[in-house]
């Protein structure tokens, strides 16, 4: 298919190109950008509908402000494609999120156009305004500017970071892009004009010169004539809240109306100091009329056809993981009431959507608010509840202090579903969950399992529903399972005991999660070249069955132990087991393999495990590397 026409677009190859258009080409330089990002993540898949909202916002702050000189940060980044094809990486774009190509997301080492790396929710006020801070230190005058959306505005650090922006008085812009939750009244000509009139200089003088008249006048009207103005203001765009934090409140207007958009930019722009927030309404996947159709707007899509709008899945071969363990804790529910859900605006993410379809009154979306989801879940623990925290290995790192000191020292039967641990492909480095192993087996009475496939993760939803002597994680991918018979209903395993897969007598190989395949593979490998091998699964990575480790260590010349995470996780445990134990005197060569000690980059998820040498391929090289011969293996 033929790649749209984009004749003005075809003319900016920067921002300063951009910036030497008139007003009036705006309009069809934003059109053409919309077709031409629509087209790209057709061929990539991605973050279509934030990306479509933004576009007239992003041509009009690369036309107004001057960047990179001023900075322009994007909260997230699920919005920065257009931003992308703006600022020198259009030739590059049809490789978003492939292997080698450009991040999904802002990233420092991309451009020096994204001033902030990004990925995670309601960072960007935080970081702008220490950029703002940084720049009044140096004696600069640049402008910085955060974008972030309504979504994002709903976790604590967002309004932290405003809250000290408006007691520092450091000039900081703020657009906050109102495109879900609907917080603004109803946006059009004269919302446009009382914003154009409030962002005006003018209207700022006139408003100095009032408070100094009112401060002369008794205490009684001066407090009058102050709520006054501020209630006037209030009713006219609901900024009063931002208000009392120390901004200076300007909107709602029209995000894709660029008559509007101009004027209060280029007022804010000129305005001469203190933080000042733009409220900006726009719609999610704007102008394209299969996400203005969706429910998620296209928020994410794999390859699509333009056209018509429909994406290219492929048939499932198994179910993934995640429908696992929602159905497996819906059944949970159903004999235990118990049993309720708790998540962090990921519903359909984390598959507590169908949760909430049969048990609504018992499922709790909290909003980006990882913090407050692990200690209201510790709250509901406390009156005898059974709280399934379901959020994503990445972001449940957001929570740690909740975790250790409202969940951990109280041992409160909190659970703890992690999912997307492990790699995650395309999203890369910053949604991978590379460390939710290591920060939480350090924890004492944590119970941390690790499902190797479908059957042994509804066994783990049984487990954590009927344990309750303390908080209990288990972790499992994102993706499709490996295509086990899945048990109607799970049984809980028996706390901190392994099971032998299958007996041999010189190598043992110990996997923790879904690597049990690749050893299973790397058995059969290392059987043909006469090395006689065990495999087991661990299940646990705290307790750690030290019955099993010690008898696998007793009667194994070569013990591999194998984990979708950092150092510092299960091998360092059972390495930790085997020098308290005497095992390592007896000569045994262990290898504790698991994801490099590095930031893994985005490609697809089968050679990002290969290059950490967790496929079969790295197994049994890391046997020979011990035996000290030469891998014969070939790599794939």
């Amino acid at each position: 298919m033929p790649r749209p026409e984009t004749p003005l677009l075809d003319l900016i190859n920067d921002p300063a190109d951009l910036r030497a258009l008139d007003d009036a080409q705006l309009r069809q330089l934003a059109d053409e950008l919309r077709l031409e990002t629509i087209d790209a993540v057709s061929v990539t898949g991605g973050h279509l509908g934030a990306g479509l909202g933004v576009v007239e916002l992003t041509v009009a702050l690369h036309h107004v402000f001057d960047t990179p000189r001023d900075r322009l940060i994007w909260d997230v980044g699920h919005q920065a494609y257009p931003h992308k094809i703006l600022t020198g990486r259009r030739e590059r774009i049809r490789t978003l999120r492939q292997p080698g190509g450009l991040s999904g997301f802002t990233k420092r080492s991309e451009s020096e156009y994204d001033p902030f790396g990004a990925a995670h929710s309601s960072t960007s006020i935080s970081a702008g305004l220490g950029m703002a801070v940084g720049r009044d230190l140096a004696g600069g005058g640049n402008d910085v500017i955060a974008v972030i959306g309504d979504g994002a505005m709903s976790a604590g650090m967002a309004y932290e970071a405003m809250n000290n922006a408006g007691a520092l008085g450091s000039r900081l812009i703020v657009i906050l892009n109102d495109n879900d939750m609907s917080i603004a009244p109803p946006v059009g000509a004269m919302s446009a004009y009382l914003a154009r009139l409030v962002s005006g200089r003018t209207y700022r003088s006139i408003r100095e010169v009032a408070k100094q008249l009112a401060e002369k006048l008794p205490r009684f009207f001066h407090d009058k004539a102050r709520r006054t103005e501020e209630y006037a203001r209030g009713f006219w765009t609901g900024g009063t809240m931002f208000e009392e934090l120390g901004f200076y409140y300007v909107g709602p207007i029209d995000g894709h109306n660029l008559d509007h958009l101009l004027p209060v930019l280029r007022n804010v722009r000129d305005a001469e100091s203190g933080p000042i927030l733009v409220h900006v309404v726009t719609q999610k996947g704007k102008g394209y009329a299969p996400a203005e159709a969706s429910a998620d707007k296209y928020h994410g899509v794999v390859k699509f056809d333009p056209v018509t709008g429909l994406q290219a899945k492929a048939p499932a071969n198994a179910p993934s993981y995640t429908a696992v363990f929602a159905n497996a804790l819906i059944k949970q529910a159903r004999e235990d009431e118990k049993v309720v859900a708790v998540t962090a605006a990921m519903p359909s993410g984390t598959g507590l959507d169908a949760f909430g379809k049969e048990f609504p009154a018992r499922t709790f979306d909290v909003g980006i608010a990882e913090q407050h989801a692990v200690t209201f879940a510790a709250g509901l623990a406390t009156e005898g509840y059974k709280p399934f925290v379901a959020i994503y290995s990445t972001f449940m790192q957001r929570a740690y202090d909740q975790i250790v000191h409202d969940v951990a020292i109280q041992k409160l039967p909190v659970r703890f579903a992690l999912d997307r641990a492990g790699l995650v492909g395309a999203d890369g480095a910053t949604h991978a969950g590379s460390f939710d192993i290591a920060y939480l087996a350090c924890l004492p009475d944590m119970v941390v399992m690790a499902a190797a496939d479908e059957a042994e993760l509804t066994h783990m939803v049984a487990t954590a529903t009927a344990y309750d002597e303390g908080p209990i994680a288990f972790r499992y991918p994102r993706g499709e399972g490996v295509g086990v018979e899945i048990p109607d209903v799970g049984v809980p395993l028996e706390i901190g005991k392994g099971r032998i897969v299958r007996e041999g007598t010189r190598v043992a190989l110990l996997s923790l999660g879904t690597r049990l395949g690749e050893a299973l593979k790397a058995a059969d490998l290392l059987g043909q070249r006469g090395l006689s091998t065990t495999v087991a699964d661990a299940r646990f990575a705290k307790p750690l069955d030290e019955a099993l480790i010690l008898k696998l260590a007793r009667e194994h010349e070569i013990l591999i132990t194998m984990e979708e995470g950092s150092v510092g996780g299960f091998g360092s445990h059972v390495l930790h087991l085997l020098a308290r134990s005497g095992a390592l005197d007896a000569g045994l060569k262990v290898r504790a393999l698991t994801l490099p000690d590095s930031f893994q980059d985005h490609d697809k998820p089968d050679a990002m495990y290969a290059a950490a040498g967790l496929d079969a391929a790295g197994i049994v090289a890391a046997v020979e590397g011990a035996l000290g011969a030469p891998s014969a293996v070939k790599r794939a």
